[in-house]
């Protein structure tokens, strides 16, 4: 079984490095899409992705431009809090991607914009928080999509 995670211009290195410690721990496949907000080199990833980066399957793209051409056909689903479907909704299926946007803004108006029955958003029990952490919502989504594609 595998999902995609793909994180659309991710800003912080220790969280890339979570979610790629994460992908490879969970059997899905990586794809990051520039522009970053730091070097693929940087220690905080590598750090936090520890020595298991080297290991993970993970894909580069120049910009959005450049992922949606290259994976033209592929089924998504889309994460914001601006989402109206709870993320409990997503349609899983096999090779499914994961959209997550930057960490600052989320994802872009016109992903948002263009794909409004694909927009998910994990639900949040108070009012006084926006959005939780990259990691820890890329973590809900991929292993809620494992646990419901185990039970089929």
């Amino acid at each position: 079984m595998m999902l995609n995670i793909v994180l659309i211009n991710p800003e912080i290195p220790n969280n890339t490095g979570n979610i790629g410690r994460l992908a490879l721990g969970s059997g899905c496949k990586l794809h990051l899409v520039k522009p970053f907000g730091f070097e693929i080199d940087d220690t905080r990833l590598k750090r936090a992705g520890l020595d298991y980066w080297k290991h993970l399957d993970v894909q580069y793209y120049n910009n959005t431009e450049d992922f949606f051409n290259k994976n033209a056909f592929a089924k998504m689903a889309f994460l914001s809090s601006h989402g109206t479907k709870s993320h409990y909704d997503i349609p899983f299926e096999e090779d499914l991607f994961l959209v997550f946007g930057k960490e600052s803004k989320g994802l872009p108006k016109e992903i948002t914009e263009k794909h409004p029955d694909q927009l998910y958003k994990i639900p949040l029990f108070s009012e006084h928080i926006r959005s939780l952490n990259l990691a820890n919502a890329v973590g809900i989504v991929a292993y809620e999509g494992i646990r419901q594609l185990e039970q089929v």
